[in-house]
């Protein structure tokens, strides 16, 4: 049995995935997850994915923005030793943060889809846009894990393609609401 591709992350209702928690990249928005009121039951699919992820997955500048912090981030302590693959074909091994358990550098999306046949666990990305959107182009991702907030920013990096292409239907897995407008859906890719 393959293992499980799970994109992970916050999702703006039009579809933005990019800086949520500060500085924009691609609108003027940044932070927009922080100026969403917190509701802490909002956030637990965060803690149920600490318990089912076998490994992470990044593009470089993803990667970049993270091997900084996250290593020494209390709330993701439990990914410190977990494997990590980092998909890029510039990164060099020189670069790779020391303290942050096992990393491999993947060159391609072919490459991504011979980690999917071997064994073990599911592999979760995190941000990574463009990767994500390239990988689903490929038919890689398994699952959509989404906070989704309650606001339209207009312009940013989305992890669906916007190209015409064959429909994917996906199957509702998991949803809830919660009191500040944030909505919880966990979607499987239809194959």
């Amino acid at each position: 049995m393959a293992r499980e591709l799970v994109y992970t992350g916050f999702m703006s209702l039009d579809g933005v995935v990019d800086s949520p928690g500060g500085t924009a990249e691609g609108h003027r928005s940044g932070g927009w997850v922080m100026q969403t009121p917190f509701v802490p039951e909002a956030y637990s699919l965060k803690g149920e994915e600490i318990e089912e992820t076998s490994a992470l997955m990044f593009g470089r500048r993803s990667y970049e923005a993270f091997a900084p912090i996250w290593p020494k981030s209390e709330d993701h302590a439990a990914y410190k030793e977990l494997p990590k693959y980092v998909v890029s074909g510039s990164l060099g091994d020189d670069e790779l943060v020391g303290d942050w358990g096992e990393i491999t550098i993947l060159r391609s999306t072919e490459d991504v889809a011979e980690l999917k046949r071997g064994e073990g666990g599911a592999i979760f990305i995190h941000g990574s846009a463009e990767l994500a959107r390239r990988l689903a182009e490929a038919d890689l991702i398994d699952r959509y894990n989404l906070l989704v907030f309650p606001v339209l920013l207009g312009a940013g990096k989305s992890i669906f393609s916007r190209e015409d292409r064959e429909k994917q239907n996906l199957s509702l897995r998991e949803s809830e609401s919660y009191g500040n407008g944030v909505v919880k859906v966990v979607y499987d890719v239809v194959r």
